[in-house]
């Protein structure tokens, strides 16, 4: 993999090519002093909103806590007074516009990653922000957007940088009728498209298994007619979005390999697929209660998400696909 490539991945970069088969979305370039704020390992303080009824409480405590924050006259403990809290008028006001313009709701995201593990932390549960507070609260609270501030480049065997030159803020459209077990990710091996995964892999959808292979078919329809050949990559993955009325929805572009998920495969017989000549395209899906896979990657620091070739996690998630195919072996010779 090469930076190149990953910076192809970027949503600035690929989005204003593809915006007429993606969701909406407005891009924000993010001032310095913003990436520095969601760098800080400091006290967790949110950012002064310049409209009160936009503002989440600045410091995340319990109030009985309050009185650890109090100097009292003749003290010397100045430093724990509370650190004064960091103002961003300029791009609250663009967020605000964006989340109006775009219909009173969003999910954000980077160049490359959305904050879904800390999506608990929420009001909603979930990736919707309605205001500019709820966007930093997201963004300040995320582990997994430390790939993106410090990472990205990581897995590139050109590595010059440690993180971009620019960060970019999207805010996406949201869809409170999107259902997650109609979202796919989709793998292109020099320029063919050799599998698909169903991207919810922690729950089994039964109603699915009659759609397979018009889904299928679908995908690989959109990529033939919307992708192949437009994407300057020759090997990356893509994820996207079926819609109840049959159409085909953009949703990102990742690098192949890398910290990029293979979900239901690995990148060792995907790329098997390609050698094998008259190999039909693949599609995986969970087929039963029994192939459901827990969701270990979400709401836990980042030093537990190391995926790196040897990681614990390598090892965990290899042993885990090794022991999936011995099951779907076995199932299908009793079949």
């Amino acid at each position: 993999m090469r930076e190149e490539e990953v910076n192809r991945c970027q949503i600035q970069e690929w989005y204003p090519k593809f915006k007429s088969v993606s969701i909406r979305t407005l891009i924000h370039e993010l001032p310095e002093s913003f990436i520095e704020y969601l760098n800080d390992s400091g006290p967790f303080v949110l950012p002064v909103s310049i409209a009160d009824d936009d503002a989440l409480p600045n410091r995340i405590r319990k109030p009985e806590d309050e009185e650890d924050y109090e100097v009292h006259e003749g003290s010397d403990n100045e430093a724990e007074s509370p650190p004064t809290p960091p103002s961003f008028p300029e791009l609250e006001i663009m967020i605000k516009e964006s989340i109006q313009s775009l219909g009173g709701a969003v999910f954000p995201k980077l160049n490359w990653s959305a904050p879904k593990d800390s999506s608990w932390i929420s009001s909603t549960g979930n990736l919707k922000c309605s205001s500019f507070s709820e966007v930093v609260l997201l963004l300040r609270s995320s582990d997994s957007l430390i790939h993106d501030l410090c990472h990205a480049y990581d897995s590139c065997s050109d590595k010059t940088a440690s993180r971009p030159q620019k960060f970019f803020l999207a805010l996406r459209k949201w869809y409170a009728s999107l259902r997650p077990e109609m979202e796919f990710r989709c793998f292109v091996c020099n320029g063919l498209l050799v599998g698909i995964s169903q991207r919810e892999v922690t729950g089994f959808y039964p109603a699915l298994l009659d759609k397979k292979d018009e889904i299928k078919q679908m995908i690989q329809d959109f990529y033939s007619d919307k992708l192949q050949g437009k994407f300057e990559s020759e090997s990356y993955a893509f994820d996207v979005y079926v819609t109840a009325d049959g159409r085909v929805k953009l949703l990102d572009f990742n690098p192949w390999g890398g910290s990029t998920l293979p979900l239901l495969f690995d990148w060792e017989e995907l790329e098997e697929n390609l050698k094998e000549e008259g190999k039909v395209l693949e599609f995986r899906m969970i087929e039963s209660q029994c192939g459901v896979r827990p969701g270990m990657r979400t709401a836990v620091p980042y030093d537990y998400l190391d995926t790196s070739p040897g990681s614990g996690w390598d090892q965990f998630f290899n042993k885990a696909n090794e022991e999936f195919r011995q099951q779907t072996m076995s199932a299908e010779a009793g079949a």
